[in-house]
């Protein structure tokens, strides 16, 4: 229920109170704040978690994305290379994809550093979104790839050309063992499943690997059938790969940047958790989204009776959000029925 105008009944005798509690379950600071005037009863909450058990950011990230980005870059070249010495279009294209996740890589561990700097008078929320538009960019990135990779295998299709298909496996066993070793080493060192990009640089290398494969699989039906359509059949399969992935980035992506609800989280859910605390009447104004991946926020006004205390309410709000829905950083507003505010346009 939203009210339509603004007025606090504010007089120049009112008496003003400051209440600050500090919640003694978290892993950071709980600021709540309560405000009386007159006879408007409200509160504001604002709570903080600075513990770094659910956004990585730390050295073992940094490290995953080394590691890989070396073996990484190295394959690519090798396979650039074989792929011009064999007159293969499949293992050009997987070194096409490799430069692509290089690129990622690489992007990535420049996000992991501007994420990691402080907050500004003009930039509140830090640089935490640098990852997401690193992200995005790698998406936009890869369907750019997969095109020219669609465009060269019409090409092939039209007049194939004869392949060194020996060389070619060998090289593409090289590169399957490289990819291999990659994606465990983000699955050891590296949050995968919390972050974007970690995420992001892991499906691409799983999909390198499958590109690897696919290019094993061609040079054989070459050797053994000289099925050399098979070369850009397979890069035609790899570009889809490519493409794929980086759809469910750039879509991802551009949730978080339109201040999306993340996925893990339900709007309504939240509204009947906080409902579900005794003396609260009504939940309004109600905003859940992502600062970057594993950091989600969330804001709200809560109506309570007249008698109940503002700052318990305030406080069980807060650690139910926590430990519901995982998100720590919460701005809560604690208001009566009595208080009226502007209809606001979100």
């Amino acid at each position: 229920m939203k009210h339509t105008n603004h007025d606090h009944g504010h007089d120049h005798n009112h008496e003003e109170q400051h209440t600050h509690a500090h919640g003694s379950d978290h892993n950071g600071h709980g600021h709540n704040h309560s405000h009386g005037h007159g006879q408007h009863h409200h509160g504001h909450g604002h709570s903080h978690s600075h513990g770094h058990g659910h956004h990585h950011h730390g050295p073992n990230n940094k490290k995953g994305l080394s590691i890989a980005l070396l073996i990484t870059s190295g394959i690519m070249l090798l396979e650039f290379f074989g792929g011009l010495l064999t007159s293969s279009l499949a293992l050009l294209s997987d070194s096409a994809h490799m430069l692509s996740d290089a690129g990622s890589l690489a992007l990535s561990l420049v996000a992991l550093s501007f994420a990691a700097r402080a907050a500004s008078p003009s930039k509140t929320y830090g640089y935490y979104r640098f990852e997401i538009l690193a992200a995005l960019f790698n998406g936009v990135t890869l369907f750019v790839i997969a095109g020219f990779i669609v465009r060269e295998a019409y090409e092939r299709f039209q007049e194939p050309p004869v392949v060194a298909s020996g060389s070619m496996m060998l090289i593409a066993s090289i590169g399957l063992l490289a990819n291999l070793i990659s994606a465990w080493v983000l699955m050891r060192q590296s949050d995968v499943e919390g972050n974007i990009n970690v995420r992001s640089a892991y499906l691409h290398i799983i999909g390198d690997a499958l590109g690897s494969v696919g290019a094993i699989v061609a040079g054989l039906l070459m050797l053994l059938f000289q099925w050399y359509w098979a070369d850009p059949l397979i890069s035609v399969i790899v570009a889809l790969l490519i493409l794929k992935g980086a759809w469910g980035v750039i879509k991802h992506a551009i949730h978080i940047l339109m201040e999306g609800t993340p996925v893990t989280v339900n709007a309504a859910e939240v509204e009947q958790t906080l409902l579900a605390i005794d003396g609260v009447v009504e939940v309004h104004d109600l905003h859940v989204w992502t600062i970057t991946s594993g950091l989600d926020s969330l804001s709200c006004h809560v109506v309570i009776e007249n008698a109940e205390d503002s700052q318990l309410i305030l406080q069980k709000a807060i650690r139910r959000i926590e430990d519901v829905f995982n998100i720590q950083h919460t701005t809560i507003q604690v208001e009566t029925r009595q208080l009226e505010h502007a209809d606001l346009k979100v």
